[in-house]
């Protein structure tokens, strides 16, 4: 891999890890202010919302600015809103701003992998680009947990600060400061693309163009994107169940049910290391039985009672979750940036999984405030990644991408890559 990649895999793994422990120091400031429980999920609402609105503009954006100074600016648009929250702005609107940064990152990031990692390499590099993000989530929750623990709350009592919470604060500020310094230190890919729409009407109708163009996509665009679409939107859900389900079933404490949440991400960095290792490009579709191991075990794992039990199966659920989502990522990418630009797929591919983040956090949150039971919340849920993924399976009828079409690029009329390395 160039070095550059991995400098970029330290920026982003800073950035992330602060985002995620952002979500447990939220969810107990919200409880502080004596909120109910289900609005929890509103901070992931809040923060996804900016995911989907500004999907249309955000792909464009990554293309028509340099990605490292662009990430640069959104770690630092993510430290203001989280300092404004520490000088008193409501939890949510400050989980909108961090969303608006984190949505216009997210394309840049990744379309600044494409574009600095040659196609044969691509399984491999989403496979280290995921165990990335899956370490941040991991680190995240426990830093997060660590932030919210009593021991903490001890020790930042006797700042002067209103509320120990905003100590928790200010640790994660530092650690936006860190990923905006070495984002700096990540050389720009010099690839060029061709003058995008700038007029409102159009970048809505070429945003449209390109969503369609990958859900018609045969070749491997259409069942990555409906998998990695239900893998994020169920992820997203799970993971503020699992926090729920540690205190009410197994009785642990908010800090310890974020710990009980980061063994999730051990089994991610397992299953996202393996199959970055062992399946190639085009043997991506090979996975899908992993999406119904998956939805099986979702419906399995909350009617088990004790920590002893949970703790593996929570390993496992996260270990096939990883392996199945780091192929259908590559593939999903790789079939992006032929049909489209870098930054128009990733912006499409962040615009769809969001919405469905958005859908799976919207209805959990309904049904959890009309007292639906929190057992039957997550079996449900796997029930529905279970048909889905069945129905999937069932409609693929043994397409692959033929070794001809991976490497050659696709003429569509959208802008291609000028490259100027």
């Amino acid at each position: 891999m160039p070095h550059r990649f991995y400098t970029l895999i330290a920026a982003q793994f800073f950035s992330a890890l602060a985002d995620n422990a952002l979500l447990i120091v939220g969810i107990a400031l919200l409880r502080e202010m004596g909120q109910p429980v289900w609005w929890a999920p509103l901070l992931k609402l809040c923060f996804t919302l900016a995911y989907v609105l500004l999907a249309p503009a955000v792909g464009l954006l990554a293309d028509a600015v340099p990605k490292v100074a662009l990430m640069t600016w959104m770690n630092g648009l993510k430290a203001l809103g989280v300092g404004a929250m520490v000088l008193g702005l409501d939890p949510l609107a400050a989980f909108a701003v961090v969303g608006v940064a984190a949505s216009c990152y997210a394309p840049a990031k990744y379309g600044l992998i494409t574009e600095i990692v040659p196609p044969g390499r691509l399984v491999a590099a989403n496979g280290w680009i995921e165990v990335s993000v899956v370490c941040s989530v991991l680190l995240g929750t426990l830093v997060g947990g660590l932030l919210v623990s009593p021991w903490w709350m001890s020790v930042a009592a006797g700042w002067p600060l209103r509320s120990p919470l905003m100590g928790s604060l200010l640790a994660l500020l530092s650690l936006y400061a860190t990923a905006a310094v070495l984002q700096w230190r990540v050389p720009e890919s010099g690839a060029v693309y061709a003058r995008s729409p700038r007029q409102p009407v159009a970048i809505l109708k070429d945003f449209l163009a390109s969503n369609a163009m990958l859900w018609r996509d045969r070749l491997g665009g259409r069942l990555s994107l409906s998998m990695t679409t239900l893998f994020w939107g169920a992820g997203a859900t799970l993971q503020l169940a699992v926090l729920q389900w540690a205190q009410d079933v197994l009785g642990l404490r908010l800090n310890q049910g974020a710990y009980l949440q980061a063994t999730v991400a051990i089994g991610v960095v397992a299953g996202a290391g393996l199959a970055g290792r062992w399946i190639s490009l085009h043997h991506a579709i090979r996975v899908l039985p992993l999406g119904l191991l998956l939805g099986l075990l979702m419906l399995a794992t909350p009617w088990v009672r004790s920590l002893e039990w949970a703790l593996p199966a929570m390993v496992l659920v996260g270990a096939v979750g990883g392996a199945m989502v780091v192929p259908m990522n590559a593939l999903l990418q790789h079939r992006g940036v032929q049909l489209l630009s870098a930054g128009r797929s990733i912006a499409v591919q962040g615009f769809n999984e969001n919405l469905s983040i958005l859908l799976m956090l919207g209805l959990y949150t309904s049904l959890q405030a009309w007292g639906v039971p929190l057992v039957w919340l997550m079996s449900g849920l796997g029930v529905f990644v279970s048909l889905t993924v069945v129905t999937l399976m069932l409609r693929r009828r043994g397409r692959q991408v033929p070794p001809s079409e991976r490497e050659r690029p696709v003429a569509t009329g959208s802008s291609g890559v000028l490259p100027e390395r």
